[in-house]
């Protein structure tokens, strides 16, 4: 498949901040390091979990630096260069390109809902000034953007847009475009609860924050997949389904945050306003992480 560098699970690193808030690049590295080892296919900086929005411009190219430094050619990166105007988007896909990513994804962020052509304008102007691919990535619960499958598809056409992440949570879209579009376009699940779904729909892989914290389980779903083993993929799904449920309601990076603590790795601290979990809300995540199947 041309242009297209993932396959399998890529994995999401929280942005780790320190007690005065300032981002712990050190501790960002270590937590990459811990998705490389543990088997991810690929490692997707500055996204939902990365709280790409609530970092400055130098600190995100900070971040994006920093993975370039650790992974070091090891595995495919996929680096989040969203911003709300199209010239900033540019500079950060730019310098994302520069630093080494495999590839970028954008997001359409906007104060004012974009129409169909904006948001088309801002991809062709973006694809026209860098040389590595893009995965649009349509999450309207964040961007409050939602990119109707028809729109997907003329976000395609753009030459160096060749991958779709979907976080909708409607598994239908991706039937829909596998059967305008063929084998030819690459989909990407982001939405956690709908993994063995998506690639029973034909995702290519799945981006998720769920490695930080059970990587063997996320994995082995993939590879039960690949061969093709369906009652294997749901035995494996329904064993981290209830983890994947809470990561989502809770927010990735306060629930990554915590599980990383309960296998006592560094999380790190958050951003304001930013909070961690209630103590309530700790003692269900460790009942469930209890459940689960040699936790890493």
């Amino acid at each position: 498949m041309k242009n297209v560098p993932f396959k399998g699970i890529i994995a999401y690193p929280i942005t780790p901040f320190d007690p005065n808030e300032k981002v712990d690049i050190p501790l960002f590295k270590h937590l990459v390091e811990r998705l490389i080892t543990s088997g991810s296919h690929g490692i997707a900086p500055l996204g939902s979990t990365g709280v790409m929005p609530y970092l400055s411009d130098e600190e995100k190219e900070e971040v994006t630096e920093a993975t370039l430094q650790q992974v070091k050619g090891r595995i495919p990166t996929l680096v989040g260069v969203s911003n709300l105007t199209t010239e900033k988007t540019i500079h950060h896909a730019q310098f994302a390109e520069k630093a080494g990513a495999d590839a970028v994804m954008i997001i359409p962020m906007s104060y004012w809902k974009l129409t169909d052509d904006e948001i088309v304008t801002h991809y062709d102007a973006v694809a026209s000034k860098i040389s590595i691919p893009i995965m649009a990535y349509n999450n309207p619960a964040t961007s409050g953007v939602d990119m109707s499958p028809a729109l997907l598809k003329r976000l395609l056409e753009i030459p160096n847009v060749t991958m779709i992440k979907e976080s909708t949570g409607d598994v239908q879209r991706m039937h829909y475009l596998r059967r305008e579009l063929g084998e030819d376009v690459a989909f990407y699940n982001g939405s956690n609860p709908l993994a063995l779904a998506a690639f029973s729909a034909g995702a290519r892989g799945w981006c998720t924050a769920a490695p930080n914290l059970i990587p063997e389980l996320n994995i082995s779903l993939y590879h039960a997949v690949e061969e093709g083993d369906l009652e294997k993929a749901k035995t494996i799904f329904y064993q981290q389904f209830d983890l994947l449920k809470f990561i989502v309601n809770k927010g990735l990076p306060r629930a990554v945050k915590s599980g990383l603590n309960i296998l006592g790795e560094d999380g790190g601290n958050l951003r304001s306003p930013l909070k961690p979990l209630h103590e309530k809300e700790t003692e269900e995540l460790k009942n469930i992480m209890k459940t689960l199947i040699n936790p890493v």
